[in-house]
Protein backbone atom coordinates (compact mmCIF):
# COMPACT_ATOMS: atom_id res chain seq x y z
CA UNK A 1 0.00 0.00 0.00
CA UNK A 2 1.43 2.92 -1.25
CA UNK A 3 1.53 6.75 1.08
CA UNK A 4 -1.04 8.54 0.64
CA UNK A 5 -0.63 12.25 -1.34
CA UNK A 6 0.52 15.26 1.19
CA UNK A 7 -2.60 17.76 1.26
CA UNK A 8 -0.37 20.36 -0.34
CA UNK A 9 -0.02 17.82 -3.38
CA UNK A 10 -3.41 16.64 -3.42
CA UNK A 11 -4.27 20.76 -3.54
CA UNK A 12 -1.83 21.63 -6.69
CA UNK A 13 -3.09 18.13 -8.56
CA UNK A 14 -6.84 19.42 -8.21
CA UNK A 15 -5.71 22.47 -9.33
CA UNK A 16 -4.22 21.17 -11.99
CA UNK A 17 -7.27 19.53 -12.96
CA UNK A 18 -9.39 22.64 -12.52
CA UNK A 19 -7.15 24.58 -15.32
CA UNK A 20 -7.21 21.67 -18.10
CA UNK A 21 -10.89 21.56 -17.64
CA UNK A 22 -11.64 25.21 -18.02
CA UNK A 23 -9.29 25.20 -20.74
CA UNK A 24 -11.78 23.48 -22.97
CA UNK A 25 -9.05 21.53 -24.94
CA UNK A 26 -10.07 18.22 -23.49
CA UNK A 27 -12.28 15.50 -24.89
CA UNK A 28 -15.25 14.68 -23.10
CA UNK A 29 -14.24 11.20 -21.99
CA UNK A 30 -10.87 13.23 -21.39
CA UNK A 31 -12.81 15.66 -19.50
CA UNK A 32 -15.23 13.03 -17.36
CA UNK A 33 -11.63 11.08 -16.51
CA UNK A 34 -10.39 14.56 -14.71
CA UNK A 35 -13.90 15.61 -13.04
CA UNK A 36 -13.93 12.11 -11.53
CA UNK A 37 -10.46 12.58 -10.11
CA UNK A 38 -11.08 15.48 -8.70
CA UNK A 39 -14.01 14.92 -7.08
CA UNK A 40 -11.82 11.93 -5.44
CA UNK A 41 -9.01 14.54 -4.88
CA UNK A 42 -11.56 16.76 -3.30
CA UNK A 43 -12.87 14.10 -1.01
CA UNK A 44 -9.44 13.60 0.50
CA UNK A 45 -8.77 17.30 1.08
CA UNK A 46 -11.85 17.47 2.83
CA UNK A 47 -11.02 14.32 5.13
CA UNK A 48 -7.31 15.44 5.74
CA UNK A 49 -8.60 19.10 6.83
CA UNK A 50 -11.04 17.53 8.89
CA UNK A 51 -8.82 15.64 10.56
CA UNK A 52 -6.25 18.34 10.81
CA UNK A 53 -9.14 20.39 12.63
CA UNK A 54 -9.90 17.61 15.11
CA UNK A 55 -6.08 17.60 15.90
CA UNK A 56 -5.90 21.05 16.73
CA UNK A 57 -9.13 22.09 19.05
CA UNK A 58 -10.83 19.77 21.13
CA UNK A 59 -14.17 20.19 22.85
CA UNK A 60 -14.94 20.33 25.79
CA UNK A 61 -17.83 20.18 28.39
CA UNK A 62 -16.95 22.31 31.48
CA UNK A 63 -18.81 21.35 34.83
CA UNK A 64 -21.39 24.02 34.27
CA UNK A 65 -22.65 21.99 31.25
CA UNK A 66 -21.15 25.04 29.12
CA UNK A 67 -18.78 23.56 25.63
CA UNK A 68 -15.86 25.32 25.43
CA UNK A 69 -12.76 25.04 23.00
CA UNK A 70 -8.99 24.11 23.77
CA UNK A 71 -5.44 23.39 21.83
CA UNK A 72 -4.74 19.77 22.05
CA UNK A 73 -1.52 19.33 23.21
CA UNK A 74 0.79 17.46 21.18
CA UNK A 75 0.93 14.32 23.33
CA UNK A 76 -2.97 14.03 23.80
CA UNK A 77 -4.82 11.62 21.34
CA UNK A 78 -7.84 13.23 20.15
CA UNK A 79 -11.21 12.04 21.27
CA UNK A 80 -13.47 9.20 19.31
CA UNK A 81 -16.08 10.50 17.49
CA UNK A 82 -18.19 7.88 19.76
CA UNK A 83 -16.66 9.62 22.67
CA UNK A 84 -18.67 12.54 24.80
Amino acid sequence: MGKRPSFEKSLEALEEIVAELESGQLTLDEALERYERGVALHKACAEMLAAAEKRIEVLLKGSDGELTTRPLKADEEPPREDES
